[in-house]
């Protein structure tokens, strides 16, 4: 029976193993590949799930780096204007403190003039009294004699007239 064998003998262990293949491929397709297809399908789908929220959660992300720098943006803008603010605040208190120097300076200076004015008026009213004491006594001695009042005042008055002239 060796000799009478070929390459594909067909005997009962290869029909019943045939068979035995069948009822296994019966039963992974009814039973076990729908399981491994749902579990694939559902990983899958997690899969995605998972994809879909890290894509949401980085738009967000990016939505809220985005509205930071927006505000950091705008933080930074409001500073500026606190300093421009400042500064314009500074030159005004220097322009005014500038103004209030120069007014005080000129009320001193009118203040001195004043003084002034008023010290010339004071040895104007002196010297004009030494003056007519000078003249009167002058007078008297060239003339020999005292003069009255209303004489003595009108030659006074003659007397400075002309010294004020030259």
């Amino acid at each position: 029976m060796l000799a009478d064998a070929g390459l594909l003998d067909i005997n009962g262990t290869v029909i019943a193993e045939i068979v035995a293949f069948l009822v296994m491929l019966f039963i992974l397709q009814r039973w076990a590949y729908p399981a491994i297809i749902r579990a694939a399908e559902s990983r899958q789908k997690a899969i995605q799930d998972q994809l879909e929220g890290a894509e949401q959660a980085r738009q967000a992300a990016e939505e809220r780096l985005n509205a930071a720098e927006r505000r950091l943006s705008e933080a930074r803008a409001q500073a500026q204007e606190v300093i421009d603010a400042a500064a314009r605040s500074a030159d005004q208190v220097r322009a005014e403190l500038r103004r209030q120097g120069e007014e005080e300076g000129k009320r001193q200076v009118d203040r001195a003039q004043r003084e002034i004015e008023g010290e010339k008026q004071r040895a104007i009213q002196a010297l004009r009294g030494e003056v007519a004491d000078l003249v009167a006594t002058a007078t008297e001695r060239v003339l020999g004699e005292v003069l009255d009042r209303q004489r003595h005042e009108k030659l006074i008055d003659s007397a400075i007239k002309e010294v004020s002239s030259r």
